[in-house]
């Protein structure tokens, strides 16, 4: 069954989100954004920083509501797209076409209350070794099951040559969505235009989701959360034995 997971190191469909605080990805990688035009990444990375998240844009679980959040928290925010940042999303499904990236990019800005230029958020297309690439650079796993891919979701920070400034998980609840505050929004992009390296905090929350098919949904994954809790009683249990021979 796809599932969510944030959790750094193994699981058991090796999909998670391996950060790569500090480090740079590729710029110079081409894609296609929604017109059609092939650009080279670099483009994109010029004079402010970019939020950027993976998405597939015919995906029937995540990504819209994340893109709709993403949307919701621009029109909150004081900072301005094309401004303070760019957002780039780009689609992890080597099949989906400039067209599609039309379509949901015209269904996303629609969301959004203010006046912004349209290359301030980019929706890219590419081919798959070098969607690739880009996975690989910011430790992003996901795998292909027929038309849908299992994959977590985050939003990335990098600075404006391209460094990993942080990684954002944003809240999900089944009766309301994704929820990114305003205010930490704000400050991954203060921090990615100033180039500081921030460490994740929260990604607990997201581990304890998994993928419902018949939902479409996450929903709270009881037996994961059980089963995280057991190894940590067990591991405190196992250090206070030890202690108290070392006393002995």
């Amino acid at each position: 069954m796809p599932f969510q997971s944030n959790i750094n190191g193994y699981d058991k469909n090796g999909i998670n989100i391996d950060e790569q605080l500090g480090k740079y990805i590729p710029l110079n990688v081409k894609f296609v954004n929604s017109m059609g035009k092939e650009i080279v990444l670099k483009d994109l990375f010029n004079d402010k920083p970019v939020v950027f998240a993976f998405v597939y844009y015919k995906c029937p679980g995540i990504c819209t509501p994340l893109m709709t959040e993403l949307a919701e928290v621009i029109n909150k925010s004081t900072l301005e797209p094309g401004i303070d940042y760019r957002v780039v999303v780009l689609s992890m499904d080597e099949r989906e076409t400039p067209k599609i990236a039309a379509a949901k990019k015209k269904e996303i800005l629609n969301l959004i209350d203010k006046k912004i230029a349209p290359d301030s958020w980019e929706f890219l297309t590419g081919s798959y070794n070098n969607i690739k690439k880009i996975a690989d650079a910011t430790g992003f796993h996901f795998k292909r099951e027929g038309t849908q891919f299992i994959h977590t979701t985050s939003v990335m920070f990098l600075t404006r040559d391209g460094k990993l400034s942080r990684y954002l998980y944003p809240r999900y609840r089944k009766s309301s969505g994704f929820s990114i505050l305003p205010f930490s929004f704000k400050l991954a992009v203060i921090d990615a235009t100033k180039g500081n390296i921030i460490p994740s905090v929260g990604k607990l929350l997201a581990f304890c989701f998994s993928y419902d098919p018949q939902g479409r949904t996450y929903v709270f994954d009881i037996l994961k959360v059980a089963g995280a809790s057991t190894i940590l009683t067990v591991g405190l249990v196992i250090l206070i034995l030890v202690r108290k021979k070392k006393s002995t």
